[in-house]
């Protein structure tokens, strides 16, 4: 992969992200491939993002969003959603970055395990994220299923 074309004596910027954030951060998901977005909405998202304060980051570069991570946690697990990092700026960090944001605040509610969902043939992800230290497991199969009104 091509090194970062970003100029790396400006700072990148980790915030929390706000519902403000959510149109920049959708636009990045959906021009990021591997990233499954399943229906996201900005309302569904508002609502994330305010059952689990404090969870999710962005990552900006002179006020332009480069980068997006959801942290959620169900009272015992956590979970990181959708970590997506501009194509100009990966490799430089920004991805460890965000994601040790969110650890470090599910490890400040006393949540002990982060889990993640990774597709298949994202070869890409598979590789960051084990070289981040985090472990595939064969042992378990996800299912899954889609609710309507009516189910």
């Amino acid at each position: 992969m091509e090194a970062s074309s970003y100029d790396r004596a400006m700072p990148i910027e980790i915030l929390a992200f706000t519902p403000a954030d959510i149109p920049e951060a959708l636009e990045l998901w959906r021009r990021t491939e591997g990233v499954g977005l399943f229906g996201e909405t900005p309302d569904r998202l508002a609502s994330c993002l305010d059952r689990n304060p404090g969870l999710s980051f962005i990552a900006r570069d002179g006020g332009v969003l480069v980068g997006a991570v959801l942290g959620t946690h169900d009272g015992r697990l956590g979970f990181v959603h959708h970590l997506a990092v501009a194509a100009s700026h990966r490799r430089c960090g920004i991805g460890g970055r965000l994601v040790g944001q969110c650890l470090a605040e599910l490890r400040r509610l006393g949540i002990p395990r982060c889990h993640l969902f990774v597709h298949r043939h994202n070869d890409e992800a598979l590789e960051f994220w084990s070289h981040s230290g985090w472990s595939r497991r064969d042992d378990v199969i996800m299912m899954s299923r889609t609710l309507s009104p009516e189910s």
